[in-house]
């Protein structure tokens, strides 16, 4: 029992580190000229298929998320599934990662922040459902993050569990709903015409947090096998 058990902490710790890496690949704009402002425009404008880098960040949003369920489902299937505030995380976990692989199939079809033509068009209804699709499925991805990385932080501190996660995991959250909620706020300015108010700043640190977070939970679980 105790080899399955750490042979299924050395896979989910792999999948999380992994998916981090995907999850971040918007990190490769300081390198790459995408002719967004990363200030200002979404993380999905990247992805837009209007965009000429678009199919490279859509195909790695793809894998992140993938990832990140295989991650989650693993873990509940192979013994990683715990008290109710662990279940709670890794359940938050596999909607995270189904709802971002399920957010790359439904991109963009234009940057709305970068583009005032593309805005307005949105405005007026004329872009295809995939922009209402996109909306919904980012929405529930990072709904699924904050359940998981809240509720997993909570195991971790409450059950003695993933040291590095019960000691860095609370200040790692708190930065998340600042990040979060400076997301929503520029979200709510662009919607009434007075945005963007560092949209893409915002946006950019609360998907980097989820991914920092990912790392360091996939480093607890490493971290309990070497001790193991």
């Amino acid at each position: 029992m105790a080899s399955t058990m750490s042979r299924a902490s050395r896979l989910i710790s792999a999948l999380l580190a992994l998916g981090a890496v995907a999850y971040t690949a918007w990190t490769l704009e300081v390198v790459l000229a995408t002719g967004l402002d990363p200030a200002e425009t979404y993380v999905s404008e990247l992805a837009a298929t209007d965009q000429p880098l678009g199919a490279l960040f859509r195909t790695t949003d793809l894998i992140a998320g993938l990832l990140f369920l295989a991650a989650a489902v693993t873990a509940l299937l192979q013994g990683e599934r715990g008290p109710r505030w662990t279940t709670a995380g890794w359940v938050g976990m596999a909607v995270f990662g189904a709802a971002t692989a399920v957010d790359s199939r439904f991109p963009l079809s234009c940057a709305p922040i970068d583009d005032p033509g593309c805005a307005a068009r949105e405005r007026a209804g004329l872009v295809p459902f995939t922009h209402v699709a996109h909306t919904v499925s980012s929405s529930v991805a990072i709904g699924g993050a904050l359940v998981a990385l809240v509720a997993l932080t909570v195991a971790a501190r409450r059950y003695g569990r993933w040291a590095p996660v019960a000691r860095f995991g609370p200040h790692l959250v708190a930065v998340e709903l600042l990040a979060s909620l400076w997301t929503l706020v520029a979200v709510a300015a662009v919607e009434v015409g007075r945005g963007p108010w560092f949209l893409g700043a915002g946006q950019r640190l609360q998907v980097l947090l989820i991914a920092v977070w990912a790392v360091l939970l996939a480093y607890a679980l490493a971290g309990r096998e070497r001790a193991g």
